[in-house]
C-alpha cells in the first residue's frame, strides 16, 4: 500500500517526484504530496484526494519556481491511522519543519511514543503514526541525520519504509525499510528511491533492493548502504530488464485490459524456458531454479500459502497437486495460517504464492514456516523482492510487471508455475508415467495459443456484460477445478465492479446459496469436468426455477448445456484438469466490462492497494 519517491540530482525535483508518484497510483492511495529542498529551505506541499488534484494545488508554485529544488521526497498515502485529510497527508514534519518523513506501513507502538514525545514537549498536528517518526528523528538530532535515524530505529516496532530528508543537510536523502518494500535506484545524474521499480524506469534500470533494517544514504553522485548498527554493506545492482513502456497502457484504455491480453505473452515466457527437448525429442521439464531433485521424493506434503488471488491459485495447485502427484496438499490462507498454530513437519515442502512477493501476511506465513526446517518455495513475480531473498528457492512467473490492482497475468503464470511442478512432482512419486506427463506437456504448449483464442472471442463477453452489468448479485459454481476458479471470478468481479459476488462449490447450491437466488441474480457455471456434467446441469436448472440467468463457461467442442444456458461462453479444448488457465479468462473479461460500463477506474478500485504490505 501507498507509495514512495524520492531524487537527488541535478534536475528540478518536483517534476521527477510527481511523475513518480503517477507509476505508483496502481498502490492504491486517498491523499498525496511532496517535499522539496529549495532556496528558501524545505518546502512541503499535500493535498487529499487524487494526484492531480495536488498537481492542481501546486501548479502555480511550479510555474513560478516557488518549489524550485534538486531534492526531494514524495509519498501517496492510504490512510491508516487518520482520516484522509491535507494534514493527514504525507510528507510529516518535526515541529520546526526542518526534517520532512515519507512512511509506508504500520508503527505499531506509535501511541506509546506518541505520549512520551508530547511529554518532552513536541506538538502533534496529525493523527498519524508517521508524524511520531518525524518527531522521534528531531528528538535525537545533534547535527549527522544518520545518526539520528539509526536512533529513532530502536524505537520504532512495526513495518516501515521510510524516506527522510533535513534542511540542514541538503546533500542526502536517507532511506530505510523494514518488512516493507524499498527499492533504490543509480541513476546518471542524481539518485532515487521509490517503492516499486516503475517509478524508476524513466531514469534508471540499475536497482538496488534494500534488505530488511538496511539504510541508504542518497547523494548526488554516490550512494552508501549501512546495516542498522551503522556499519557499511556493500550491495550490487540489480538490471531490470523490462523497460518504461512496459509499464505503460501501450494503446489500451486501463492497464488491467493490457494485461489481460498480456496473458499469452506471459504464459509462453513462464513455460519456455522450463521445458525442453530430452531423448528422441520427448520434452521435459527443467526446475533446477527451485532445486527439483530426489530430495523431494521425501516430502510427506505440500504446504501451500497466500493470500487473496494468489491464495486462489493455491487452491488449483491443491487440485492439481492431488490429480497428478497424489501427494496431500494443505491450502492455507496466508492470514490464518500464521495465527492458528499449524502442524507442521520437516518433511514439508511449503510453496509460498505472491505476486509482489510483499505481501505481508505472507512473508509472516514463511517466516513461521521457516521455523520448522521445511524447504520454502517462493512462487513470485518480482525479482528482488523480500519473499524471493528470503525463500529458500524461487520459481519467477516472469509476467512483467503488473500495475492494474486487480491480478490478472500474474495469477494464470502463478498457475502454470504450479502445474510444472505438480507434474514433474507426479513423475518423481511414479503417480504418472512418461506418455501421461508427454500429454501434459503438449497440452501446456497449447495453452498461450488457446489464450489468444479466447480473447479474440471478447466482443461476445463485452456484448453479454452491457446486458448483465447492473444485476444486483452474481454467483459463480463449479466443482473441482471449477470450484477454484469461481472463488477467483467472483472476486474479479467484486474488486472491480463493487458487484455482491459469491462463489460455491455447486454441490454446495442446496445447502444454502440457493436461498439468495432469485430474478435478480446471475448465476455463472464454470463447467469444465467432463465427468461432472451432468450434475451442473442438474444446478443451472434448480437456479433457473428461481427466476436467475445463467451463464455457463465449457469446452467449445460441447453442446451439452445448449438447451440449459442462457448464454454460452465457449473456451478451446484442453485436458480438464488444466482448464483454469483458460476457462477464467471470460471471468476476468466479464469483470472489467461490468467495471467500465458502471463508469469505474478498473486499475484502481476502492479501498483496494496492489501490494498489501500492512495487515
Amino acid at each position: 500500500m501507498c507509495g514512495i519517491v524520492g531524487y537527488i540530482g541535478s534536475e528540478e525535483a518536483a517534476p521527477i517526484l510527481l511523475r513518480g508518484l503517477q507509476k505508483l497510483e496502481y498502490r492504491g492511495y486517498d491523499s498525496a504530496g511532496i517535499a522539496v529542498w529549495g532556496k528558501t529551505g524545505l518546502m512541503v506541499r499535500k493535498s487529499k484526494g487524487a494526484l492531480k488534484q495536488l498537481e492542481e494545488k501546486i501548479g502555480p508554485d511550479l510555474r513560478d519556481g516557488a518549489l524550485a529544488g534538486t531534492m526531494g521526497i514524495g509519498h501517496t498515502r492510504w490512510a491508516t491511522h487518520g482520516e484522509p485529510s491535507d494534514i493527514n497527508s504525507h510528507p510529516h514534519t518535526d515541529v520546526s519543519g526542518k526534517i520532512a518523513v515519507v512512511h509506508n506501513g504500520i508503527i505499531e507502538n506509535h501511541a506509546r511514543l506518541r505520549t512520551w514525545l508530547k511529554e518532552q514537549g513536541f506538538k502533534f498536528r496529525s493523527d498519524t503514526d508517521t508524524e511520531v517518526a518525524a518527531h522521534l528523528i528531531d528528538f535525537y538530532y545533534k547535527g549527522d541525520l544518520l545518526q539520528a535515524v539509526m536512533a529513532a530505529l530502536k524505537k520504532l516496532e512495526g513495518s516501515y519504509a521510510l524516506g527522510i530528508i533535513c534542511e540542514a543537510e541538503p546533500d542526502r536523502i536517507i532511506a530505510v525499510r523494514k518488512e516493507s518494500p524499498l527499492v533504490v535506484g543509480a541513476g546518471r545524474g542524481g539518485n532515487l528511491i521509490a517503492s516499486d521499480v516503475p517509478a524508476l524506469l524513466e531514469h534508471t534500470r540499475e536497482v538496488y533492493y534494500l534488505g530488511d533494517r538496511e539504510i541508504a544514504v542518497l547523494y548526488r553522485n554516490r550512494i552508501d548502504f549501512y546495516n542498522e548498527d551503522g556499519e557499511a554493506l556493500s550491495k550490487k545492482t540489480s538490471h531490470v530488464d523490462w523497460d518504461a513502456a512496459a509499464a505503460e497502457k501501450g494503446g489500451y484504455e486501463h492497464f488491467m485490459l493490457k494485461e489481460i491480453y498480456e496473458q499469452p505473452k506471459a504464459l509462453t515466457d513462464t513455460l519456455r524456458a522450463r521445458i525442453s527437448a530430452g531423448e528422441q525429442a520427448a520434452r521435459i521439464i527443467n526446475l533446477e531454479e527451485i532445486g527439483f531433485d530426489s530430495s523431494w521424493a521425501a516430502a510427506r506434503r505440500v504446504v501451500i500459502t497466500a493470500c487473496g488471488t494468489a491464495w486462489h491459485a493455491g487452491v488449483i495447485g491443491k487440485y492439481a497437486f492431488e490429480h497428478f502427484a497424489r501427494i496431500p496438499v494443505a491450502v492455507d490462507v496466508a492470514s490464518e495460517f500464521r495465527y492458528r498454530n499449524p502442524i507442521l513437519d520437516p518433511q514439508d515442502i511449503f510453496i509460498i504464492i505472491s505476486q509482489s512477493g510483499e505481501t505481508a501476511d505472507t512473508l509472516a506465513a514463511m517466516r513461521l514456516a521457516r521455523k520448522t526446517g521445511g524447504r520454502i518455495i517462493a512462487i513470485t513475480n518480482v525479482v528482488g523482492s523480500t519473499l524471493a531473498r528470503e525463500a529458500d528457492l524461487v520459481m519467477y512467473t516472469w509476467a512483467g510487471p503488473e500495475i492494474a490492482v486487480a491480478s490478472t497475468k500474474a495469477f494464470t503464470t502463478q498457475l502454470m508455475c504450479l502445474y510444472l511442478i505438480a507434474l514433474q512432482f507426479g513423475l518423481l512419486r511414479k503417480t504418472i508415467g512418461p506418455e501421461e506427463l508427454a500429454a501434459a506437456l503438449r497440452a501446456l504448449e497449447k495453452i498461450p495459443a488457446q489464450a489468444e483464442a479466447v480473447l479474440a472471442n471478447q466482443e461476445k463477453i463485452q456484448r453479454f456484460a452491457s446486458l448483465q452489468f447492473n444485476k444486483n448479485k452474481a454467483f459463480f459454481m463449479g466443482r473441482l477445478f471449477d470450484y477454484a476458479v469461481s472463488l477467483e471470478s467472483a472476486l474479479k468481479l467484486k474488486e472491480i465492479s463493487y458487484t455482491h459476488s459469491e462463489a460455491f462449490a455447486a454441490g454446495e447450491l442446496k445447502h444454502g446459496p440457493i436461498a439468495l437466488v432469485d430474478g435478480s441474480t446471475l448465476v455463472t457455471a464454470i463447467c469444465t469436468q467432463e465427468a461432472l456434467f451432468d450434475k451442473m446441469d442438474s444446478n443451472i436448472k434448480e437456479v433457473k426455477a428461481r427466476g436467475a440467468g445463467a451463464l455457463v463457461i465449457t469446452w467449445e467442442d460441447t453442446d451439452y448445456f445448449n438447451e440449459t444456458a442462457d448464454e454460452i461462453f465457449r473456451i478451446p479444448r484442453t485436458l480438464d484438469s488444466l482448464s483454469p488457465m483458460l476457462s477464467v479468462i471470460p471471468s476476468q473479461l466479464y469483470a472489467y466490462y461490468c467495471s467500465v460500463l458502471r463508469g469505474l477506474d478498473p486499475d484502481k478500485p476502492r479501498n483496494l492497494a496492489k501490494s498489501v504490505t500492512v495487515e
